[in-house]
């Protein structure tokens, strides 16, 4: 008879456990107090002092991406149009990264106006162009040299075409904004 009491008292209180919980613990859980029950804070019955370590509302930033990451890219598409070895191929991929690295440190540098960036990051691309052309020989120059004024105007028809569909999208919604409401009456 006892262990049926303790078995029944033991599985009365793991189900009133698992409905409080269930249902948002405390202060009754439907919204009795600050806040309601449901949809406080991050739902499943929390509420925001129950997510204190949890940044709240801050947007999040993109993930930048490694600077690695950017030169094996460029690398790819360099590498077969510049007929670059192995070895070239390391050097190179290692000195791209080092200035990718370098320039975004320079773009997030605040104490530097507009103008100081962009001296900046001028002076860093011509060191890197002579660090690279320091692996190449004549040949390879010359094919580097026109793969870069292909690779800039690539970066630039990209750039266009991303403003102008931000510019399409926007006019878009105004045209959705100004259309006449369409309703049936009954």
């Amino acid at each position: 008879m006892k262990r049926f009491q303790i078995l029944f008292i033991l599985v009365f209180g793991l189900l009133s456990f698992t409905a409080s919980a269930q249902y948002g613990g405390y202060n009754n859980g439907y919204g009795n107090g600050y806040g309601g029950g449901y949809g406080r804070g991050g739902g499943m019955g929390m509420d925001r002092s129950m997510m204190a370590g949890q940044q709240q509302s801050t947007p999040s930033k993109p993930k930048e991406t490694p600077p690695e990451e950017i030169a094996a890219i460029i690398m790819d598409q360099m590498k077969p149009q510049v007929n670059l070895d192995e070895l070239q191929a390391i050097a190179i991929s290692n000195v791209l990264a080092e200035s990718i690295r370098e320039q975004g440190i320079l773009l997030k540098n605040e104490s530097s106006s507009q103008d100081q960036k962009i001296e900046q990051i001028k002076a860093l691309k011509e060191s890197t162009d002579k660090k690279i052309s320091a692996f190449l020989n004549p040949d390879q120059i010359e094919k580097y040299k026109t793969f870069m004024d292909n690779f800039k105007d690539m970066k630039k028809s990209k750039s266009k075409s991303k403003k102008k569909k931000d510019k399409d999208s926007k006019e878009d919604a105004e045209q959705v904004k100004e259309a006449p409401d369409t309703k049936i009456s009954e």
